[in-house]
C-alpha cells in the first residue's frame, strides 16, 4: 500500500487534549473552594502517576455525590474544544484518518465529541445517578487506557506503525505502546520523557506540522476528496 492509500488512525486523551479543562475539578465549584481544592489535589496526583488512578477517580466521585444530574449535564455540554481541535479533527477526517478518543473522563462529556469532532470510537467511563443524584461510577475505561482500545485496533487491522497517540498525563503512558508515533501535548514530566513530540502551546492545530513532519503530506491529503473506508 502506497503512502497516499495508507490509512492511519489517531488516539486521543480527552481532557487536556480535546478539551481544554478537566471536568470533575470544574464540577466541584459546585460544592465550593474546599471541594474544589480536594478535587484538584487528587487530580494533579492522578496526572503525575503518585497515586493509583482508579483510587483517585472514585474518591473525587464521592466527594462529589448529591450533584443534580442536571448541572452535571449542563456543564459537561460547556466544556471548551481544545483550541485547534476541530481544525485538526476536520483535516484528518479529510483524508481519511480514524480517530478515536479514550478518556477515565465521562460519556457526559465525551459523547459530545463524536458530532463535534468527528471521532469514530469514543471510550470513556459512566457516572451513575440515583433520583437525579450523583450516586457512583462505573468504570470502563481503567488506568490501563490501551485496553479499551485494544480491540478496535485488532479489528481495523491497524498497523503500530500507522498509529499516533496525543496524551498529557502520566496515566495515558500504556497508550505509547500501540503507536509508532508519541505526542505530549503540553504534558508533565514523565509524558514530557517519553514522547516522541511534544507541543507546548495550548493549539492542536500545531499538531498538523508535525505529523507532515514526520508522515510526509501524503498521510494528510485524500487525493480521491473522499474519505477512505
Amino acid at each position: 500500500m502506497d503512502k497516499q492509500n495508507k490509512i492511519m488512525l489517531i488516539i486521543f486523551d480527552v481532557e487536556g487534549v480535546l478539551l481544554n479543562a478537566e471536568y470533575l475539578p470544574v464540577l466541584a465549584q459546585m460544592k465550593g473552594p474546599k471541594t474544589e481544592k480536594e478535587i484538584w489535589d487528587i487530580t494533579n496526583a492522578g496526572i503525575r502517576g503518585e497515586i493509583r488512578w482508579e483510587d483517585g477517580l472514585k474518591k473525587r466521585v464521592q466527594a462529589l455525590r448529591g450533584i443534580s444530574y442536571a448541572d452535571a449535564k449542563k456543564l459537561g455540554e460547556s466544556l471548551p474544544l481544545m483550541p485547534g481541535a476541530k481544525e485538526l479533527c476536520s483535516s484528518l477526517k479529510k483524508a481519511g484518518w480514524r480517530m478515536i478518543a479514550v478518556s477515565g473522563g465521562f460519556t457526559i462529556i465525551t459523547s459530545r465529541l463524536k458530532e463535534e469532532l468527528g471521532i469514530d470510537r469514543i471510550f470513556s467511563n459512566e457516572l451513575v445517578f440515583k433520583d437525579g443524584k450523583l450516586e457512583d461510577v462505573v468504570l470502563n475505561v481503567t488506568s490501563d487506557k490501551a485496553a479499551a482500545v485494544r480491540p478496535t485496533i485488532k479489528e481495523w487491522g491497524m498497523k503500530k506503525e500507522d498509529i499516533v497517540v496525543v496524551v498529557d498525563g502520566a496515566n495515558d503512558l500504556k497508550l505509547f505502546a500501540l503507536a509508532g508515533f508519541t505526542v505530549g501535548f503540553c504534558p508533565v514530566d514523565v509524558v514530557r520523557e517519553k514522547a516522541d513530540e511534544t507541543i507546548d502551546k495550548r493549539d492542536l492545530g500545531l499538531l498538523l506540522h508535525l505529523l507532515k513532519k514526520n508522515f510526509g503530506e501524503a498521510v494528510l491529503v485524500n487525493p480521491s476528496g473522499n474519505r477512505r473506508q
